[in-house]
């Protein structure tokens, strides 16, 4: 797998266009971006709570069975990174309207006017579906689909406000961010947010399962099919054609759905890919600093952590504490959002 072609997350913008037909955005996208990049105060409206990061020294990535060579996600090696504060939660619907409403901002997939949907979440006219991308055809092009039409012009928002906005590129994330008086992660400081303070684990929570299965004191009245056991939005089923939907959702969680982790951030793992400030390089551990890394300075894709509802081992074993993507920065999904950092 090279650089440029996108791993488990979503089909990358270029791809989806040479599968969908050809889509013509607007005004570039980094313009866009760096029109924003003045503010520097924070700006109230943003309205997230916030969990404090203490400055400390973590193992960041990993070298077991379960990582994946060609992310990079190795070699498992010391990273210190100074104190910082991370959104809760990643930036809801309801907060993502609040800066369209302040700004006007136009989303990527608004301008390209198309954005990727999986394949059971689209709720568009006919007209309006364009076909599934090559090599990944449980995602469907579809005209119209953004942050406020997640399934495609048919669907809306509604009951979604506490739902983390999806079909948001890097470049909107990292606009949303200037608007904020913040900044997007960089990778580390997503992971040594992520871990928790749990030197070592695989998961935000732990080593446990993310299923639940351990846990004692679950009633087995309740039966197999529920979502009380499950500890983060992942699928379960055959991928992509059945979702069981035992964790309760097919697709986004709300953003305190679960528990969160000793820092308090609710959902790192599962429910949606989180944009981070790096561009992705699968070799930068190997070379990179060790103190507040800030990732190569270019590349093909920017790095995406986290993991989504989507992620499942015969799949996307990716919902992870080490677990790295990316995608290309105007590229949007159905699975993919953000949260900031100051």
């Amino acid at each position: 797998m090279t650089e440029e072609r996108t791993s488990c997350c979503a089909p990358a913008r270029g791809e989806a266009a040479a599968g969908f037909g050809a889509v013509a955005p607007g005004a570039g996208a980094s313009d866009r971006a760096s029109a924003s990049a003045g503010a520097s105060d924070r700006n109230a409206d943003h309205r997230i709570a916030q969990c404090t990061i203490p400055a400390g020294t973590f193992l960041m990535g990993d070298d077991s069975r379960d990582a994946h060579p060609e992310d990079g996600e190795g070699p498992r090696h010391e990273v210190t990174v100074g104190a910082f504060e991370i959104d809760a939660t990643p930036v809801t619907n309801a907060q993502f309207a609040r800066f369209v409403a302040a700004t006007g901002f136009r989303t990527d997939a608004e301008r390209f006017g198309v954005s990727a949907v999986f394949h059971l979440l689209v709720e568009a006219p006919t007209d309006d579906i364009l076909g599934p991308t090559p090599g990944t055809p449980w995602w469907i092009g579809v005209r119209g689909a953004d942050w406020q039409h997640p399934g495609g012009r048919a669907g809306s928002l509604d009951g979604l406000d506490d739902h983390p906005a999806v079909h948001v590129s890097w470049n909107d994330a990292a606009a949303y961010a200037a608007w904020a008086g913040r900044r997007l992660p960089t990778e580390a400081e997503w992971e040594r947010a992520a871990r928790g303070g749990v030197a070592g684990a695989t998961f935000p929570w732990g080593d446990a399962p993310i299923d639940g299965s351990d846990r004692a004191d679950r009633d087995p009245a309740l039966g197999p099919d529920t979502g009380s056991r499950w500890r983060a939005n992942v699928w379960q089923g055959a991928f992509p054609a059945h979702n069981t939907v035992e964790d309760g959702w097919i697709g986004t969680a709300p953003v305190h759905s679960y528990s969160p982790n000793a820092f308090g951030l609710w959902q790192a793992v599962g429910n949606v890919w989180e944009w981070c400030a790096d561009w992705f390089d699968p070799h930068t551990y190997r070379a990179g600093p060790r103190v507040d890394p800030v990732g190569p300075a270019r590349g093909a894709g920017r790095v995406l952590r986290g993991g989504s509802y989507l992620c499942h081992p015969s799949y996307c074993n990716r919902y992870r504490n080490s677990a790295r993507s990316r995608n290309t920065p105007d590229s949007s999904m159905g699975n993919a959002g953000f949260r900031t950092v100051s």
